[in-house]
């Protein structure tokens, strides 16, 4: 299988162009400071986050303004949402957070308004972090179960499975997940596909038997019942409250 490289000759005549004219890169910790800012919960994240996106340094990716723009812009709100989740964010908030905040900049064909999302972008990490300033960040056994849940919610997920992928033992983790979370693993796992089967009742039009086994539920009852007892609706009548053409 081929590999592709960085075209050597072209990245040393950008380092000379570069040193020749003067241009550069933010440095890391230039780059960086916002970030650190956000985690600390810094009123004046915003403002920093603003200077360093609207500055002539992030760096040239495309000869689009507007896709040059639109690429910064992913760039910063993944570096954003891992800030927010080491602060203490919800996983999933800050995952579904994140995938709006692009598909609303993939519509926009102006570099203003991609500066002005992205400005509400910060924003908002700010406020979710402030939310959360006493939250113990989650530990990496932790974060890491969270993520596999996160990608794995059409699969059947068992603490022993978890357990091995982290390195820990059933018991020790178990205990150290509803520490941090505040609930079991299994009770965990299920508020998840409970949350996945609303997004898929609102916006698709996968029957509500197709949802259940999609999302690994035991069987058809098993997620009348989940879902009743976390929405107090059966998932028909969520539909039809809920659905969006």
């Amino acid at each position: 299988m081929h590999t592709m490289t960085v075209d050597e000759k072209k990245l040393r005549y950008m380092e000379y162009i570069h040193r020749e004219t003067g241009e550069r890169h933010h440095t890391n910790a230039e780059d960086m400071r916002q970030y650190e800012m956000l985690r600390a919960g810094d009123p004046g994240t915003v403002e920093e986050a603003v200077r360093i996106f609207a500055s002539d340094l992030p760096g040239h990716v495309s000869n689009d303004p507007v896709r040059n723009c639109k690429y910064l812009f992913v760039a910063s709100v993944t570096m954003a949402c891992r800030t927010a989740m080491a602060a203490g964010m919800e996983p999933e908030r800050v995952y579904n957070s994140s995938d709006l905040f692009i598909l609303r900049m993939d519509e926009l064909d102006s570099v203003e308004a991609v500066r002005a999302l992205h400005k509400e972008m910060f924003a908002f990490y700010l406020r979710e972090v402030r939310a959360v300033p006493r939250r113990t960040p989650y530990s990496r056994p932790v974060a890491g179960c969270v993520d596999y849940i996160y990608e794995h919610l059409h699969q059947r997920i068992g603490v022993a499975d978890l357990a091995e992928r982290v390195g820990l033992s059933e018991s020790y983790l178990s205990t150290l997940f509803k520490k941090e979370m505040g609930r079991s693993i299994s009770d965990y796992v299920l508020d998840r596909r409970v949350e996945a089967a609303c997004n898929m009742l609102k916006f698709s039009d996968y029957s509500c038997a197709d949802i259940g086994a999609i999302l690994a539920f035991s069987s058809q009852s098993h997620f009348i019942r989940a879902f009743k007892a976390r929405t107090g609706l059966t998932p028909r009548t969520y539909r039809e409250r809920f659905f969006q053409a």
